[in-house]
């Protein structure tokens, strides 16, 4: 325990070296990070943080997509309280099960979209796709077609960082490590209009994107194909936003060759999009969802898989067990804050207040603020999520070279501004908390503006 010496650059000093000593960082070059210190954070209040050396920041972000009911809030921390004296721990292993993991499945029921009654929990989005993998897979081998084995997703996409999560995902820079990774595998393109679709309308290229996937399993053969996984948006890929009628495209070739639809709404879920899921939002009717980040505001790890009747029906009625699960499956402190959030979520109107007023204010406040901008190619996104496509040239959509690491610049300006956003290559996307207000919003946006303006400055 550090001493409170009120002295904050000692604090901050102390901090980065015991964390330079021992902490190996997700997503890091660990030596890097360690000759430059981390930034410690020590405070968090609705949709500001606080560091070490008393900045305050606005966190763009929501954590890492996760806290959208923001930060500090009193009726999550009393629910891990009051659970934690109670029943701070017991599996749901052994044909057990507790109240918090009971009542969490049918809190998730009540706002999942179409048939989605079962709950699977899991502890984190990776072990959510993990569990999809497996789940998928298991139950054509319950239909007497264990050939159904193959799963297509897209390029640039993210599922979790595991071994099966990097396996379904696209993200080259990530296959490149710990190969090899699980078979049965494919991918097809992704649907970005702005950097992909040459002079295609958003609606060609809708229908060009969804044919990929028609082509995919017409190679791979159709009675091979257990299941398409998409993200509602591509979140970690830059917050892209397909064309408005790609998903219902999807949806009729899924339909047509009898291949599950599995949802990643690990970043979309829990009112990002305005509804209570992506899947809402765009249109998706999925088999199998899983879900993450939202469900507790980040305040404990806890994520699920929302199962379709098809499915969990052939689950049941199938005298066999399903050998899949994890210690913490269900656990019931973090199930026990999951349900206040959920619950406070209703009571507090959020999804409609995003759908209908903060979200569209949001769009629409940044195209205004950053539309007209030297650097700005592209804005997209929906409700409370957005990505900013930065160019070096606005009418060829020219990008920068690869000397010019024009995301990271902008990055590092926003942390120096009080602000976070987060840089995916040469794009800057955002997230806030969903209880952002409109003032908050004026506020993120003019700081973006002067980020992009010093971002600009340095590349000139």
């Amino acid at each position: 325990m550090l001493e409170d010496n009120n002295n904050s650059s000692s604090i901050t000093a102390d901090v980065q070296a015991i964390d330079a000593d021992h902490h190996m960082h997700p997503f890091t070059n660990t030596g890097a990070l360690n000759k430059k210190g981390a930034r410690v954070i020590t405070k968090g209040e609705g949709v500001y943080l606080w560091d070490s050396e008393g900045n305050k920041i606005l966190d763009g972000m929501a954590g890492l997509w996760c806290v959208n009911m923001g930060y500090g809030r009193e009726e999550l921390i009393e629910a891990a309280n009051t659970q934690m004296k109670e029943l701070a721990y017991y599996n749901t292993f052994f044909q057990t099960t507790h109240a918090p993991a009971a009542q969490l499945a049918k809190e998730i029921a009540s706002v999942t979209p179409g048939d989605l009654n079962h709950i699977f929990f899991a502890n984190s989005g990776s072990e959510a796709i993990d569990t999809i993998i497996r789940m998928v897979r298991q139950y054509w081998c319950i239909q007497g077609k264990p050939y159904k084995s193959i799963l297509i997703s897209r390029e640039n996409s993210y599922h979790g960082s595991t071994v099966g999560g990097t396996s379904l995902g696209g993200m080259s820079g990530m296959h490149k490590q710990g190969a090899p990774l699980v078979p049965n595998i494919e991918r097809i393109r992704q649907p970005y209009w702005y950097g992909e679709a040459g002079d295609m309308t958003e609606e060609e290229f809708g229908v060009a994107c969804a044919k990929a996937l028609e082509d995919k399993i017409l190679e791979v053969g159709p009675d091979n194909v257990a299941a398409f996984v998409g993200e509602p948006i591509q979140g970690a890929g830059g917050v892209i936003v397909p064309p408005a009628n790609y998903w219902s495209e999807i949806q009729k070739i899924c339909d047509k060759y009898d291949i599950l639809l599995a949802a990643d709404e690990v970043i979309c879920g829990f009112g990002r999009t305005g509804s209570w899921f992506g899947s809402e939002t765009l249109g998706i009717k999925p088999d199998i969802m899983s879900m993450a980040k939202g469900l507790s505001s980040g305040y404990l790890p806890i994520a699920a898989v929302a199962i379709g009747d098809r499915i969990a029906n052939a689950f049941i009625e199938h005298d066999d067990d399903f050998n899949h699960g994890f210690t913490y499956s269900g656990h019931p402190v973090a199930a026990a804050v999951a349900i206040a959030n959920i619950q406070l979520m209703k009571k507090e109107n959020i999804i409609e207040q995003v759908g209908t007023d903060t979200g569209p204010y949001l769009q629409q406040k940044l195209r205004e603020t950053l539309g007209d901008h030297p650097l700005v190619g592209h804005i997209e996104g929906v409700g409370l999520v957005a990505g900013i496509a930065l160019v070096k040239d606005k009418n060829t959509k020219e990008l920068f070279g690869d000397d010019i690491d024009i995301g990271m610049i902008c990055r590092d300006h926003c942390f120096d501004n009080g602000l976070i956003m987060r840089a995916v290559g040469s794009r800057m996307v955002m997230s806030p908390p969903l209880v952002i207000s409109r003032a908050e919003i004026d506020e993120l946006c003019e700081k973006a503006r002067l980020c992009f303006d010093l971002t600009l400055k340095s590349v000139s």
